[in-house]
């Protein structure tokens, strides 16, 4: 059996319209009422209209749940926290707002509900709020797509998911769990698929070592090391050089081309001539970011103390400078202060690359005194050393030092200048190398009674300067020492 009831009012016992119809319209509840479902009971056809009920007695300061229907003001002054979203379900809406305008300093972080999704990111993705006065609202919608941000975009931009840099090339290493290593002793490509961003990692450190210059023939000066450039990204934290910049750089997508600088060789016969002096090295260049970074080969030392030519006993300009050659006597064609050595920091970079090289002193000749005395090579963080007087033992000047820096996980040195080479006489003690500069730059030749010795090599990959060699002339096994090859080396965060 069916009833049916027609009215057009339902008042309550105070005589209010509780349900009132007009001109099809019909209204539920009286002014200051509260319209409520029965516990279980559940609605359908009603809907929202984007709205949220916008909790404006608890401002929320840390890390909290959301509900679905519920807008929260936000206030990350005090520090970042996170938005952990309810489960997903069609129709759920959760809105946001910042509301001390600090989003920007300190982050608020959008989690979703497991591997639900935002926007149709990645499933389980976070977003970051990075914007001061940002404010979205999130209405879940399917699988596909999860919750989508349906403010206007003229109102408010959703935040950026962290993207991290990723790239090959090289010898790759992970280090500080965090961090990729790509180093490169020879030429290559530093080949980037993802320039990545703020909030992940959008630049990267680097440090470009050119190739060593060598030591010259013949009471010689040593080579200077290859310049020395390296610059830490913010996204980064290990211990550089004392000489580094900060910063990093930001690098271009594909292919980023990488020049590894070779070694310069050592001065050869005949000593009077240009070929004893040593030759510069090579250039090492970080290229294809904005700005192509090149750090310049260190000067050959000099050489050719037999010489009337004062330029070949001159060391080289370059990233550091070689050492200046010793001479046995004041001769016209000699300055003052003896062959100067080369000018480091050519061309001038600033922080500075490299250092100059030692003058090569002009000694007296005395019998049973050891008197020519090659300078030695400018380093990274150290200008090459003269030797200022005449001793019976000894050696040449020593090498500048080279920079220490921690961009591969552990401490490790490059860049020292070579040693200088010394001319032994007869009825001398015999002389000791000259050291080179740190890390195993060349050393100085010590030839004269006891042996005659060529400069030695610097180790490869260090951009160290070879050693000047010492003695009267020679075959060319008593020549100077060859610069070490450089080496390029970039870090970056990668998750």
């Amino acid at each position: 059996m069916t009833s049916t009831i027609k009215v057009n009012n339902v008042q309550n016992q105070c005589g209010q319209n509780i349900i009132n119809e007009n001109s099809n319209t019909i209204t539920i509840g009286a002014s200051g009422d509260t319209i409520a479902l029965a516990s279980g009971a559940s609605q359908t056809g009603f809907g929202r209209e984007g709205s949220v009920d916008w909790q404006t007695g608890s401002i929320k300061t840390s890390t909290f749940t959301a509900a679905s229907g519920e807008g929260y003001f936000c206030d990350t002054s005090s520090g970042a926290f996170e938005v952990d979203l309810p489960a997903g379900s069609p129709g759920a809406i959760v809105a946001i707002a910042d509301y001390t305008r600090t989003f920007a300093t300190h982050n608020l972080t959008i989690d979703p509900n497991g591997s639900e999704k935002i926007g149709g990111g990645t499933a389980g993705q976070a977003i970051v709020l990075d914007t001061n006065g940002e404010a979205i609202t999130l209405v879940y919608v399917d699988g596909t797509e999860g919750w989508i941000n349906v403010q206007k975009a003229t109102d408010t931009e959703i935040g950026e998911t962290p993207a991290f840099i990723a790239a090959t090339g090289g010898t790759v290493a992970t280090v500080c769990t965090n961090f990729k290593v790509h180093t490169f002793t020879g030429p290559g490509t530093f080949c980037v698929s993802n320039v990545g961003n703020a909030l992940g990692s959008n630049t990267v450190s680097y440090m470009v070592v050119a190739g060593g210059g060598g030591g010259g023939m013949e009471d010689a000066g040593g080579g200077g090391a290859g310049g020395f450039r390296e610059s830490e990204s913010p996204n980064c934290s290990y211990t550089q050089s004392p000489i580094a910049a900060s910063g990093g750089t930001t690098v271009a997508p594909g292919a980023n081309p990488i020049t590894v600088g070779a070694g310069g060789g050592g001065g050869t016969p005949p000593t009077s001539g240009p070929a004893a002096q040593g030759t510069n090295g090579n250039n090492s260049v970080f290229g294809g970011i904005p700005a192509p970074i090149t750090s310049a080969g260190g000067g050959g030392g000099g050489g050719g103390e037999c010489s009337t030519d004062n330029g070949i006993r001159q060391g080289k300009n370059g990233g550091s400078g070689g050492g200046g050659a010793g001479v046995y006597s004041a001769q016209p064609q000699d300055p003052p202060n003896g062959p100067a050595g080369g000018t480091g920091n050519t061309p001038p970079v600033s922080p500075a690359q490299g250092f100059d090289g030692g003058n090569g002193p002009t000694l007296p000749r005395q019998s049973n005194n050891v008197a020519e005395l090659g300078a030695g090579g400018g380093g990274a963080t150290q200008a090459g050393q003269k030797v200022p007087s005449p001793t019976t033992t000894g050696a040449g000047g020593a090498g500048g030092a080279g920079a220490t820096t921690s961009i591969t996980g552990s401490p490790v040195a490059y860049a020292g200048g070579g040693g200088g080479g010394v001319h032994t006489y007869p009825g001398s003690a015999c002389s000791t190398r000259s050291a080179g500069g740190t890390p195993t730059a060349g050393q100085g030749g010590s030839p004269g009674p006891c042996s005659s010795k060529a400069g030695t090599s610097a180790s490869a990959n260090s951009g160290g300067g070879g050693g000047g060699s010492g003695g009267n002339g020679g075959p060319a096994s008593y020549g100077g020492g060859t610069g070490g090859s450089g080496i390029v080396i970039i870090r970056y965060k990668f998750q």
